[in-house]
Order: C-alpha cells, then sequence, then structure tokens
C-alpha cells in the first residue's frame, strides 16, 4: 500500500473514514457535471425559445453546433493541462478551484441577459467557463480517490464514482423537462446549490495525500496540444454542417485546414514533449503496457458508444414515440425515461465488475464488457425501426450492463498502473482519450447516418409530399435539404415537416392534407426505412470499434499495481504486468 493510500484509511469527518468522505465528495462533483450535460439536451428547444432563436436556420446552426459541443471539445483540451496543473499545485486545491468556477458559470448561464444570437454567444461562452470547472473535477477526481483508497478497493470506489455520471445523466433527463417547463433558466440554476454545498463540503473535508511536485509550467506544449486538439475537434464538428450545395461539410477548405492544421501541430506537440525537462504530457508512461493499452480501449469504447446516446434519442423520438402517439413535443422527455434501461445496466454492473477487478484485474472484465458490447450493438441491428419494446429495452439494458462492466476496471487499471507523482497527469490523460470519443464518434455517427439517408430519403420525401398536395417545386427543395435538418429538429422535439414547411405552405394546402403531413405517424413512416438502413451502418462501426478495443483490453497483460518502490524514477526501465 502507498504511503498516500495508508493516509487515506484515517478519518474524516467525524468518524467516517477519510476515503469514503473523498468518494462522496467527488461522486458529488460528477452527479452535478453529467445531471447538467443531460438537463441541458433535453432543455434546448425552451433555452432557445427563451432567447428568441430558431436553432434549425441555416444561418444559426452553427449555434446549435457549438451548444451541443463546445463544452466537450473544452474539456477534452483542458483535462490533460489540469491534470498536470494538480500534480504542481495540489489536486484537491484544483479540484476544489472546479466547483467554485463551475457554480460561477451556472450562475452566468442562468442569467444570461441577451436574446439572439448575442444570447446564443453567451451561453457558448459561459458554457466554456463551466468547462473548465469540469475539466478541474475530471482531471483531479480519480486521482484523489487513487490516492485516498488502496489498490484493492480503488475499482469498486471508481465504479461507484462512475455510476453516479449515469445516474446524473438519467435525473438531468427528468430534471431538465421539469425546470425547463417552469423556467429555461432554472435549468442552469439548478446546479447553483449542488456547487455550494459542493464546494464548502470540499473545502472543509478533502485534505492533500498526493505528492506535489513544483515544477515550471509547459507552455509550449500546453499551447499545442490545445491549439491542435482544438482545431481537428472544431473540424470534426463542423464536418456534419452542410456547406453550400453539400449536405455535410468535409469539403469545407475551413474543415479540411482544421483537421490538418491540428494534426500537424498534435505531432510538434510530441517532439516538443520528448525534449523539456517538465512535460503537461508525460509521453513516457505509454511504456507502462496497462496504462497505453487501458487508454488505447478507453478511446475505442468511446468512439464506438459515444454517438449511440445520440442514436437511441433520434430514433425514439424521430420514429418510435411518434409511431406510438407521442407528440413530437413531448418526445425528448419521454425519449430519456425509454432510455433507464441502459442506465440501470450501467448501474447493475459499474461497482459488481470494479470490485472483482480489485480482487481478479481488469483484464477478464474490460475484455468481457468490450465483447458484449459488440453482442448488443448487433442485436440492435436485428430490431425493426418499429420495434417491441421489450426487447428493446433488453438489449439496452445489457449494452449498460456491457459498458459498466468495462468503465471502472479499466479506469481502475489505468490509475493503479501509474506512480504516484503522475496520477494527476494520468488521470487527465485517460479524461482526455475518454473525452476526445465523443466528438469523434458523433462526427462519424452523423456522417454515415446522413450519406446512408441521403440515398433515400429524398424520393420517399418527394413521393409523400406530392401524395399530399405539396407542390412539385416545393417537394423537390424540401426533399433535397439537408438530412442532419431533420434530424436535429426530431432532436430537439420539433415536428420536422411543420418545421421544414411552415406555417405559409401548409396553409395553403386541404386542410386533411395538412394535418396528414403534420400527424404523428407521416414523418416517422417516411423516414423510417432508410434511418434504420442507416443505424445499420453506424452500429457495423461500433462494433468494430468494441472488437479492437476488447483485443486492446486482452493484451494489457494480468493485474498490474505500480510499485513505488521498484521504480522511483519513471525514466527507469519500464515495469512489466504480472502474470494472471
Amino acid at each position: 500500500m502507498s504511503a498516500a493510500a495508508g493516509r487515506g484509511q484515517g478519518r474524516g469527518l467525524g468518524h467516517l473514514p477519510y476515503k469514503w468522505v473523498a468518494l462522496s465528495n467527488t461522486t458529488l462533483g460528477i452527479l452535478m457535471a453529467t445531471i447538467n450535460s443531460s438537463s441541458l439536451i433535453i432543455a434546448l428547444p425552451a433555452v432557445f425559445r427563451g432567447i428568441d432563436l430558431n436553432p434549425l436556420e441555416p444561418s444559426n446552426f452553427t449555434y446549435l453546433l457549438w451548444v451541443l459541443n463546445g463544452y466537450l471539445l473544452a474539456t477534452a483540451v483542458l483535462v490533460v493541462t489540469l491534470g498536470r496543473v494538480g500534480d504542481m499545485f495540489g489536486r484537491v486545491r484544483m479540484y476544489n478551484l472546479g466547483f467554485v468556477v463551475f457554480t460561477v458559470g451556472s450562475i452566468g448561464l442562468s442569467a444570461t441577459w441577451s436574446t439572439g444570437t448575442m444570447g446564443a454567444i453567451e451561453i457558448i461562452v459561459l458554457r466554456m467557463v463551466q468547462a473548465v470547472g469540469g475539466a478541474l473535477l475530471m482531471a483531479n477526481s480519480a486521482a484523489i480517490l487513487t490516492d485516498a483508497f488502496p489498490a484493492n478497493e480503488r475499482g469498486m470506489a471508481l465504479g461507484i464514482n462512475q455510476i453516479a455520471g449515469q445516474a446524473g445523466t438519467f435525473l438531468g433527463l427528468i430534471l431538465g423537462g421539469v425546470m425547463a417547463a417552469v423556467d429555461w433558466r432554472w435549468v442552469f440554476l439548478l446546479n447553483v446549490p449542488v456547487g455550494v454545498v459542493g464546494t464548502v463540503w470540499a473545502f472543509v473535508a478533502l485534505r492533500e495525500l498526493g505528492e506535489r511536485h513544483p515544477a515550471q509550467i509547459d507552455w509550449a506544449g500546453n499551447v499545442l496540444f490545445a491549439a491542435g486538439l482544438g482545431l481537428v475537434l472544431v473540424g470534426i464538428t463542423y464536418g456534419i454542417a452542410p456547406y453550400g450545395t453539400s449536405t455535410m461539410g468535409w469539403g469545407n477548405p475551413f474543415v479540411v485546414g482544421s483537421i490538418v492544421a491540428g494534426v500537424v501541430l498534435l505531432g510538434l506537440f510530441i517532439a516538443v514533449e520528448r525534449r523539456v525537462s517538465a512535460p503537461m504530457f508525460k509521453v513516457e508512461l505509454f511504456r507502462i503496457r496497462a496504462f497505453a493499452a487501458g487508454n488505447l480501449a478507453g478511446l475505442l469504447s468511446s468512439v464506438g458508444r459515444g454517438g449511440l446516446q445520440f442514436l437511441l434519442i433520434m430514433w425514439l423520438q424521430g420514429i418510435w414515440l411518434p409511431l406510438h402517439g407521442y407528440s413530437f413535443e413531448e418526445t425528448p422527455l419521454w425519449a430519456g425515461i425509454a432510455m433507464l434501461p441502459l442506465t440501470a445496466g450501467f448501474v447493475a454492473a459499474g461497482p459488481v465488475s470494479g470490485w472483482l477487478s480489485d480482487r481478479y484485474g481488469a483484464r477478464p472484465f474490460s475484455t468481457a464488457g468490450m465483447l458484449l458490447a459488440a453482442l448488443t450493438f448487433v442485436l440492435l441491428m436485428l430490431l425493426p425501426a418499429d420495434f417491441a419494446y421489450p426487447a428493446f429495452g433488453l438489449v439496452i439494458f445489457a449494452n449498460g450492463v456491457a459498458f459498466g462492466m468495462f468503465a471502472s476496471p479499466n479506469t481502475a487499471a489505468i490509475m493503479n498502473s501509474v506512480p504516484a507523482r503522475y496520477r494527476g497527469a494520468a488521470s487527465g490523460m485517460r479524461a482526455t482519450f475518454q473525452n476526445t470519443g465523443f466528438p469523434l464518434s458523433i462526427g462519424i455517427f452523423f456522417t454515415l447516418m446522413i450519406v446512408g439517408l441521403q440515398a433515400s430519403v429524398p424520393g420517399a420525401m418527394y413521393r409523400g409530399l406530392t401524395a399530399s398536395s405539396v407542390p412539385a417545386a416545393t417537394a423537390t427543395t424540401l426533399s433535397q435539404l439537408p438530412a442532419v435538418g431533420y434530424l436535429f429538429a426530431a432532436f430537439l422535439g420539433y415536428n420536422p415537416l411543420q418545421t421544414l414547411l411552415g406555417p405559409t405552405v401548409l396553409n395553403a394546402l386541404p386542410a386533411s392534407d395538412a394535418a396528414h403531413l403534420v400527424s404523428t405517424g407521416f414523418f416517422p413512416s417516411l423516414i423510417a426505412g432508410p434511418f434504420h438502413d442507416g443505424v445499420v451502418v453506424v452500429l457495423v462501426f461500433s462494433i468494430a470499434m468494441c472488437l479492437i478495443a476488447a483485443a486492446a483490453s486482452w493484451l494489457r497483460g494480468g493485474r498490474y499495481v505500480h510499485d513505488e518502490l521498484e521504480a522511483e524514477v519513471l525514466e527507469a526501465e519500464p515495469p512489466r504486468a504480472a502474470a494472471g
């Protein structure tokens, strides 16, 4: 047991062992961040109505993308830097600062003062402020838990922590729907009391157990990494936005230039990090097989799963729920409820797999989790667009179990594999791979889906519109619109055809035809077949990612916990994974 872990067995508040104080506080931080993310997704229509901006207008679509993805992009760029800063100046201190910054950002969001495009810009900027706080929390929470818990309990502790993240995702969907019905500002104000309690509690109860190693900040590395990763992710984000007459932006010079420039800067970043005395990104950590394989598996699992939530929400909101009589306006809330089995599966498997991995190592559980995830994606492919819900619920429950089996053992194995002095940097690096996977996945998922839809939807839409008395010229124009428009309309709880046709066209049609076009059954029936074809293509990609992640997870080696007495400095001969 490390000295830090030994100190972690001391008392915290009252007679409660300190490790449980650390776990409960970091769990509150994760819960706050995930409630914030999912509550915003469900409340986006109310937020945009509140600032009087239609996010589906072509000129406003960029604001929608940044409100959705800006937080993810910022956290992906910042977590490594802030994890390294935690190693230098104290993980608890940086974690506490994260609570403060996140709370200040939430207060600012609830007080957004402008409307129109300026209101959207204010929300995007303040979401970036929140992202700084979220990155501080994320980069240091796993390191704080690793300091507080002995190696044979870390899987269980990290499993409970990640369960809170999944529970927060579901709670956010419910709370976001309730708060948005009252006032959209309450969606952001909801975080404030939690943030205040967490800030005070962290300041009073948490203490530094990790080693602090003051060093100069690697400014060159920080700038190159932030610019490089930021450009790549921004390019991918804009790649799914229409460009000119194209349905997507992959031919946009800005997109191509951003991705190319980002890759070049990341290459320069790696070269710089191998030469500076105090690098922000400890490249030598990848000499540890358990660390390198665990992060590769984490990235691949994130890419394979990251866009799944959006895919399932669009499936439910755009097709299944309307076909079963739900209005488009109420589908966001019911989609969250329909996905409850996914959360239940994760909650059921997370702590159990974490506890078992503490005893038997991460390899069998994380590998089996990825294999089970691939199987669940195969089963999702076999479901029809208008599925029987019990079958769907069972499959997504198994999917939640699969990723629960993978997440906490993989995280614990990564954190156990590194020296104590690098835990903040390692936690940030782990979070970077995970957070980078989500926007990558969303870009890939939407690209594959849109390519599939554009092949068959225009003809089906033209025939459906003209059969309901829409003039041929109007039907041709609407059928050629980018698929991303009606996908996001369904995602935001708008009736896609009512949004596309608008009152001018609808009022000119016979009442029966107009009613048929905006009914809950017309659009889902029109898009169900092409959408399912797109789902199959996307899920084939996810299956491939999960199988490669399973291979990487297996190659991590047997159970391995870094022994501080074996290696005083990381630059020594890299440790080998122990057998079994």
